[in-house]
C-alpha cells in the first residue's frame, strides 16, 4: 500500500494526486448525456400526445356539419360590433324537424343567445320567445320563428341582430331528437318536476316525443327533483300549456341546457368521447374547428350566471294570426342591454327605433 493512500487529493504534491478531475468530467458528460436523451425522449412523448390530441379533436369537430355564412348579410353595424366587442354572442336554434335535415323550411321552436363575458367567462342564456313579432328581412313584421324556416341560420341571425342590436355571427342548430339522444348519453338529467300541472304536460308530451325518437316513452309520476332520460326531458323542455305559457316553456329549455352542460362536466374522458361520437353529427353549425379548439382552454371556467326570457313585456295580438308583441321594442331591447351587457341607460339603434315604431303602427300597442 501506498504511504500517500490515507491522504487527500488536496493534501498531496499536485504531481501524485489523482486524475479526479478527468473522471468526474466523463461521469458528467455521462449523465449530462443521459438526461439530454431523457429529455428529448419526453419531448418526442409530448409531441406524439399534443399531435393525437390535436388530431382527435380534429376529427371529432369533422363529424359536425358544418357550413358558411356571409357575415355581410347579419346585420351587424360598426357601431354594435364595438359596444359588444366584450361579448361572443351564440345563436342556439332548436328546430321542429323529424330527420336530421337542420336547413331552411323548419322553424326554429327553441332560440337561445349564449353570450358570454369575454373577461369573466360568465354565460348568461336569453331564451327568444318563438311567437314573437319582429321585422324578418325580406318578410315583413312577422314571428321569429319563421325566420329560420325562410333563410336557415343567416335570416334567423339577421333577425336577431337587427331587431335586437346584437352582433351573433356564430350559430349551433339542433334538433330535439338529438336532445334526448344527448340526454340519454349523459345519464339523464336532474330536473326539479314542480307541479302536478307540470308532469301532466310533460307525459302529454312524452307519447309523440319517444314515437319519433324510437326510445323509451316511460312516463314521469312523482314530483321534485329527480332525473328526466331523454324523452322526459325533451317533453318537460317543450310544454307550453301551463302556467306561465311560452315564458315558462323557454324557461324549461334553458333549464335543461344548464342541467346538461352541469351533467356534462362530470364525465371521464372516454365518456365525454363517446357522446360526442354520437352527437356531433348532429349538429349544425358555422363554429370553425379552430375556434372551438379556441374556446376549451377556458371552457372549464365557463358559468352559466343568469337565465333571461326575452322580450320583457308583450301584449297578444291576433292579426292574420297569434304573435306576441313587444311593448316596446325599442324598450325591451333598452332592459336587455342593460340587464345582458351592463349597458345603463342603453339607447337603441336607429334600426330598432324604426322597426319599433311599425309594429306600434300595425297592431296600435306603444304601452
Amino acid at each position: 500500500m501506498s504511504k500517500y493512500e490515507d491522504y487527500d487529493d488536496e493534501e498531496l504534491p499536485k504531481a501524485m494526486r489523482k486524475n479526479n478531475s478527468r473522471t468526474k468530467k466523463k461521469n458528467k458528460k455521462k449523465k449530462m448525456g443521459l438526461f439530454g436523451k431523457t429529455v428529448i425522449v419526453l419531448v418526442i412523448i409530448i409531441g406524439i400526445l399534443l399531435a393525437y390530441g390535436y388530431w382527435f379533436l380534429q376529427d371529432k369537430m369533422g363529424k359536425m356539419q358544418q357550413v358558411d355564412i356571409n357575415e355581410d348579410e347579419l346585420g351587424i353595424s360598426d357601431e354594435l360590433s364595438d359596444n359588444l366587442s366584450g361579448y361572443r354572442n351564440i345563436a342556439i336554434f332548436a328546430v321542429d324537424s323529424r330527420s336530421n335535415e337542420l336547413e331552411a323550411g323548419n322553424r326554429s321552436d327553441g332560440i337561445i343567445i349564449a353570450s358570454i363575458n369575454n373577461s369573466t367567462k360568465e354565460v348568461k342564456l336569453v331564451s327568444v320567445y318563438r311567437d314573437t313579432y319582429v321585422q324578418i328581412q325580406g318578410h315583413g313584421l312577422d314571428k321569429i320563428t319563421h325566420a329560420y324556416a325562410y333563410g336557415s341560420a343567416q335570416l334567423a341571425i339577421n333577425t336577431l341582430n337587427t331587431n335586437l342590436d346584437l352582433n351573433i355571427k356564430e350559430f349551433v342548430t339542433v334538433n330535439f331528437d338529438s336532445v334526448a339522444e344527448a340526454v340519454e348519453e349523459l345519464g339523464g338529467v336532474t330536473i326539479n318536476v314542480e307541479s302536478k300541472e307540470e308532469m301532466d304536460n310533460i307525459n302529454l308530451y312524452i307519447d309523440e316525443t319517444a314515437k319519433i325518437t324510437g326510445m323509451s316513452n316511460k312516463k314521469v309520476t312523482t314530483l321534485g327533483r329527480q332525473t328526466l332520460n331523454g324523452v322526459q326531458a325533451v317533453a318537460y323542455s317543450r310544454c307550453r300549456y301551463t302556467a306561465g305559457g311560452d315564458a315558462k316553456r323557454t324557461e324549461r329549455m334553458r333549464t335543461v341546457l344548464t342541467a346538461m352542460t352541469d351533467k356534462l362536466k362530470t364525465k371521464s374522458i372516454g365518456e365525454i368521447n363517446s357522446f360526442l361520437d354520437k352527437i356531433l353529427p348532429k349538429v349544425y353549425t358555422n363554429i370553425t374547428t379552430g375556434d372551438i379548439l379556441g374556446l376549451l382552454p377556458s371552457a372549464a371556467s365557463f358559468k352559466i350566471t343568469k337565465s333571461i326570457g326575452w322580450p320583457y313585456e308583450t301584449k297578444g295580438a291576433t292579426l292574420d294570426r297569434w304573435y306576441g308583441v313587444p311593448v316596446t321594442l325599442e324598450s325591451n331591447v333598452s332592459k336587455l342591454h342593460q340587464e345582458a351587457f351592463g349597458e345603463t341607460d342603453y339607447v337603441p339603434s336607429a334600426t330598432v327605433r324604426t322597426i319599433s315604431n311599425n309594429i306600434i303602427q300595425k297592431t296600435g300597442y306603444s304601452k
